[in-house]
């Protein structure tokens, strides 16, 4: 991003928000300059204005973040969610943190159970990747056989399950809620392989 439009959206995130007279003063442009910026930021969903009323004379435009712009600035949330692991696992042992990431995997499924419950298990495997997809994943499934595969291509926790792998058996939980049937993690992006593959068995299949 351009450095000046850089200073505009980190002097926006101090202030809560601020005219382009006010933004001019902080970084000695002329408003004219300002405006520019701003209208490229406004293009790409970054800042929003509102009109604020004086006295007298026209309204004035106060330029503020959006929700998209916060998204630019640093979150810890994968190295907060790695502490609070090896925390449990510190404080009440491996077993305990399993049962707490099987208890959040229940959380996880449990908005999405409507759309897959009552389905035939084809049409779960395939709900599942679509839900997979909507969380901003890319995913495809696929049979052979009696069995039924989901290759998910990205995985949502890969800088925490490189630390703590049982993240992976979550995430297998997740699925087998989805789908409702008997969930094995066959191969992993971990692993260097193409995927995290999810070999999904009917109950009426031999093991």
């Amino acid at each position: 991003m351009q450095s000046t439009r850089r200073e505009i959206i980190r002097h926006l995130q101090r202030l809560g928000e601020a005219t382009v007279r006010e933004l001019g003063q902080l970084l000695g442009l002329t408003s004219t300059g300002i405006r520019q910026h701003l209208t490229v930021l406004e293009r790409d969903g970054l800042v929003t204005a509102r009109e604020e009323r004086g006295r007298v004379g026209r309204p004035t435009l106060v330029y503020s973040l959006t929700l998209k712009a916060e998204e630019l600035f640093p979150k810890l949330y994968d190295e907060l969610a790695l502490y609070l692991l090896q925390e449990v696992t510190a404080t009440q042992g491996k077993e305990s943190l399993h049962r707490l990431l099987k208890g959040v995997a229940i959380r996880v499924a449990r908005p999405y159970l409507e759309r897959v419950n009552g389905k035939p298990l084809e049409q779960r495997v395939e709900e599942t990747v679509r839900i997979i997809e909507e969380q901003g994943g890319l995913a495809a499934c696929h049979r052979e056989g009696d069995f039924y595969y989901i290759d998910e291509f990205t995985c949502p926790f890969s800088r925490v399950a490189r630390r703590e792998p049982a993240v992976c058996a979550f995430h297998v939980e997740v699925i087998r809620l989805l789908t409702g049937a008997d969930t094995r993690l066959t191969q992993s992006l971990l692993r260097g392989q193409k995927a995290c593959t999810y070999r999904i068995r009917p109950s009426f299949s031999p093991s």
